[in-house]
């Protein structure tokens, strides 16, 4: 599917739940306290996300209410947005943050999923980033030359075929590479101290990571970068990462690696998964029949809270260099991260059970 007609797919979901620019009537939260759901536990990454963005949102609400964090940890995030689903006002009194890990099994038709994200008008989308690339020995200079290993078994430690671990999965298997995916990785470092021990042959890592801990195996010449993941413009492009401007995102590679670009239902597949597990890893949505007015106020104060200074002075570990999605971009980024058509979700559950023995 083109992205003009991905765009057209998109148009209907939008005026949905398209708020107005300017509130209907007054939105006054004075006084009261305000829950951010998120559906893990505390300390991991979308806990600290809420937790950095909360006193700034607090701020530029009307009325400045005090915004609490309320995890709620349970499968793999599903049980916790399951309640907010079914529970949550629409009163502007809780909205919730969700992540890649909510959005997929959503997008896979699991049987266990009983919220539905286009009916949560979203008022902030977040993204993160990451980076592939492979050992040094086996002479492939860049994405170009990925046709130097098509024939090569290549090793990558997993986290499960279910996991943010899928877009690389799909990732190698557009690219045309025989990648064995090895599970039970606890978490990417894993993966990379599997490459790093030669247990395993390629691997991606997200931005901080790959900063922090393949740039210096870059330097040493031990591996070499191929490929960002790559971001979403507000049109619903794909663009280059800004944490690594000089590298080809994920399309770009592809077509350096074939001569064209990617397409058909393996790609639309790809690109629902890439969209909601990087892209626009993390969201945040209000309750299903939230007033238009009160949806309006939640996206300003997010779009001033981004705009904060001092968030801005403090953004790096947490936000990254990423432009965060609010005010009038908020809704073409989340559609992308909550969307895939019938073909490619079809593709995508045939492909998990056929070759990874996935049962839904």
């Amino acid at each position: 599917m083109s992205l003009v007609s991905r765009r057209s797919l998109f148009a209907g979901s939008a005026a949905l739940l398209a708020a107005p620019a300017v509130a209907q009537r007054a939105t006054d939260f004075a006084g009261r306290t305000i829950e951010w759901v998120i559906p893990f536990a505390e300390g991991g990454g979308s806990d600290v996300w809420a937790r950095f963005m909360a006193p700034y949102l607090a701020k530029y609400l009307p009325g400045r209410p005090t915004v609490i964090i309320r995890n709620v940890p349970g499968g793999g995030s599903i049980t916790g947005t399951n309640d907010f689903y079914q529970r949550a006002r629409p009163d502007g009194s809780t909205f919730i943050g969700t992540s890649g890990s909510t959005q997929f099994p959503f997008l896979l038709g699991d049987r266990r999923v009983r919220y539905d994200f286009r009916t949560m008008p979203p008022v902030l989308v977040s993204p993160t980033g990451g980076v592939v690339y492979i050992p040094a020995r086996f002479n492939v200079a860049n994405a170009g030359e990925l046709g130097k290993v098509r024939e090569t078994e290549l090793v990558y430690g997993s986290q499960g075929a279910t996991s943010l671990d899928l877009v690389p999965m799909l990732a190698f298997n557009l690219l045309g590479l025989k990648v064995r995916h090895v599970f039970g990785m606890r978490g990417r470092g894993e993966g990379r101290l599997a490459l790093e021990r030669g247990e395993a042959t390629i691997d991606y890592q997200t931005s901080s990571a790959f900063l922090t801990q393949v740039r210096p195996m870059i330097q040493a010449g031990n591996v070499v970068p191929l490929f960002s993941w790559g971001v979403l413009d507000a049109q619903g492009n794909v663009a280059r990462d800004p944490t690594f401007p000089d590298l080809p995102h994920f399309v770009e590679a592809y077509e350096m690696m074939h001569g064209r670009k990617p397409s058909g239902v393996e790609y639309d597949a790809y690109f629902a998964f890439f969209g909601s597990g990087f892209a626009a890893q993390k969201p945040a949505m209000l309750p299903p029949r939230t007033p238009p007015e009160i949806v309006a106020a939640y996206r300003r104060a997010f779009e001033q809270a981004v705009a904060d200074p001092e968030l801005q002075a403090r953004k790096g570990e947490v936000l990254g260099d990423y432009e965060q999605a609010v005010g009038d971009n908020v809704q073409r980024v989340y559609e992308v991260a909550t969307t895939i058509t019938p073909e490619a979700r079809e593709w995508a559950r045939n492909f998990l059970a056929n070759n990874h023995n996935v049962r839904f």
